[in-house]
């Protein structure tokens, strides 16, 4: 068990023939008792002071630690969004590509198609050419017949 002070005054020392001077030992015991005391507050103020700095160092460890997993978490989410982010570009640029292919492909079938229909009309119209030139022909060779030149002369004379 530790001295106290209280101790330090109550002892008493079983007297001598030849002991000490009472008086010079009560006096170093008076300044014995003062210093012991003064050590023990001091003591105290420095164990409260521990206390309190151990709590705020408790409490900035806690600090620091949530921040750190606050950091952790941030970048988890940011390489998940950059993530996403890059696979939804590519699902973007995919679609852009196929879209791409769709219309080209639809373009180059017009394409085709409006060729094939201006061949169908280039051959409908020589055909039409051709029958009319032939209509007109016949009809020019009817008029130089001379069954026609004679219906002439007739409707003259009348």
């Amino acid at each position: 068990m530790a001295l106290t002070p209280l101790d330090i005054h109550n002892k008493e020392f079983s007297r001598s023939f030849r002991g000490y001077d009472e008086d010079q030992v009560n006096e170093f015991l008076d300044q014995v008792i003062k210093d012991y005391e003064a050590l023990i507050r001091e003591n105290k103020d420095l164990q409260n002071q521990t206390v309190t700095l151990q709590e705020r160092l408790d409490h900035f460890t806690n600090i620091e630690d949530s921040l750190s997993k606050t950091i952790i978490v941030a970048q988890e989410a940011a390489d998940e969004v950059r993530s996403n982010a890059k696979k939804e570009a590519q699902l973007i640029l995919k679609e852009a590509e196929k879209n791409a292919d769709r219309i080209i492909n639809e373009s180059l079938t017009r394409s085709r198609k409006v060729a094939l229909e201006i061949e169908e009309l280039k051959k409908q119209a020589s055909i039409y050419r051709t029958r009319f030139r032939t209509l007109l022909e016949a009809q020019l060779e009817l008029l130089n017949t001379e069954g026609w030149q004679s219906m002439q002369f007739e409707t003259k004379d009348e």
